[in-house]
């Protein structure tokens, strides 16, 4: 059965592929050899997977090309963009930089002008009061005196009565003229006081309508200070307000927490109240006691903000390379989650950490290299990778802005680069969400 199956492939293929012979000739011999069907066959097959997997290759390599070309000539315009966003963003930075600092000094000249105001205010109150209090006492001594006046005046009319009816003759013979001098000594003495209390009245007067006037005006520059600290206030706090609140940070939240771990000396200012001495505040008090918490809680914001990541880990020139979540495998080529971002620079360039905090790990981790992990408040963990060089050790306390690594390629790397992560509660986030909320403020 296989033989007559062998012949009849054999003479379907002799009559597809006949027997051929190729002479190989020299100077004394002449060979042949023999080609038939099945080898025939089996090269004609070998040349066409040949030429089959040449047309394959090429066509991969072709679209290869195209596709990296696409991809570099994206990465360039990419590149041009974030260029240019970064140099939007620190334009923009130093200008809010440049106002923070102004509103600062107008608030701090604005505060020493209101502490001699309020200085000011305090002893016109009390020269008002001791006017008061003189204002008092003369009048008090005017209606002394014309009370005795008025029983003189009675007593002599009372005499004189006598005197017409020829009562007590000898008594107001011996009496008239000391009687007659006592009076004009005394109507004499009261018309003095009379005369010198109604001046000082008179002062008195003037002088209260130019404390009232000066009073007024003080309390109108008292009420413009007071406006331009207000809005002083609310531009410095809204920003940072509104910074926390798109990070996804509860600003009431975040307050209590670094309230309380600033209750003692050395922390953020406390309210004062004005000495009011046992009065209900006034207007200007209240308002006054409601700029220093103001004050008390942006101090409670640029604390909270020292400790948050909302600052660049790299300083220098740098470009991003890739961004927070799902994207292909630089190595494997497969899709996978990327829990960071990754900033391009050159070997060595500076690392700089984007909040207080406590360094948790400094060393070696596989797929991170040499890694850098610092702990900061509210649950917040910041991830430095792949660098070259570390700077800190753990245990370290460090500060933003502080210098912790420098920038290189260890670990699972196709090229120099940082990858940076941050945590929260040990769950990943979008570092940008926290560079991208603070651009307006830092």
């Amino acid at each position: 059965m296989r033989t007559r199956l062998a012949i009849k492939i054999h003479a379907f293929l002799e009559r597809h592929f006949p027997e051929r012979r190729v002479f190989l000739k020299s100077d004394s011999d002449t060979k042949f050899i023999r080609l038939r069907p099945e080898t025939q066959v089996l090269a004609y097959s070998g040349v066409a997977l040949v030429v089959a997997w040449t047309i394959v290759a090429t066509a991969i390599l072709l679209m290869d090309s195209i596709g990296s070309g696409n991809f570099r000539e994206q990465a360039k315009r990419d590149q041009m963009t974030y260029q240019a966003r970064l140099n939007a963003l620190a334009f923009e930075r130093d200008a809010r930089a440049e106002e923070a600092l102004a509103a600062q000094q107008r608030f701090n000249a604005a505060l020493a002008q209101i502490s001699v105001m309020q200085s000011e205010l305090l002893e016109s109150e009390t020269r008002r009061r001791e006017l008061e209090t003189g204002i008092e006492v003369i009048q008090t001594t005017l209606r002394e005196t014309m009370r005795e006046r008025e029983l003189a005046r009675a007593a002599y009319a009372q005499l004189k009565h006598d005197t017409e009816n020829g009562q007590a003759d000898h008594l107001v013979a011996a009496v008239a003229p000391v009687q007659t001098d006592f009076l004009s000594m005394a109507l004499e003495r009261t018309a003095r006081e009379r005369d010198l209390v109604i001046a000082d009245a008179r002062a008195a007067l003037d002088q209260r309508d130019e404390l009232e006037l000066e009073i007024e005006l003080m309390r109108e520059k008292n009420d413009q200070i007071f406006r331009q600290l207000e809005e002083a206030m609310t531009v410095s706090v809204e920003p940072l307000d509104k910074m926390f609140r798109q990070a996804g940070m509860a600003p009431d939240r975040i307050l209590d927490q670094v309230r309380s771990g600033y209750s003692g000396q050395g922390g953020p200012l406390t309210p004062l109240s004005f000495s009011t001495r046992g009065e209900e505040p006034s207007a200007d008090e209240i308002r006054a006691n409601r700029l220093l918490q103001q004050m008390d809680q942006l101090n409670l914001y640029r604390i909270a903000a020292e400790k948050a990541p909302f600052a660049v880990p790299v300083k220098s020139a740098f470009r991003f390379t890739s961004g927070y979540g799902n994207r292909r495998d630089p190595k494997t080529g497969g899709r996978r989650m990327h829990n960071g971002t990754d900033f391009a620079a050159s070997q060595g360039t500076d690392i700089f950490a984007t909040a207080d905090g406590v360094v948790t790990h400094a060393g070696w981790q596989s797929g991170f290299g040499r890694l850098v992990k610092i702990r900061h408040a509210f649950g917040i963990e910041t991830f430095y990778a792949h660098n070259s060089k570390l700077r800190v050790k753990v245990g370290q306390r460090v500060s933003r802005g502080e210098h912790i690594a420098d920038m290189g390629s260890t670990g699972r790397s196709t090229g120099t680069h940082l990858h940076y992560e941050v945590r929260v509660d040990g769950r990943p986030v979008n570092p940008m969400t926290y560079i991208k909320a603070a651009r307006n403020v830092f």
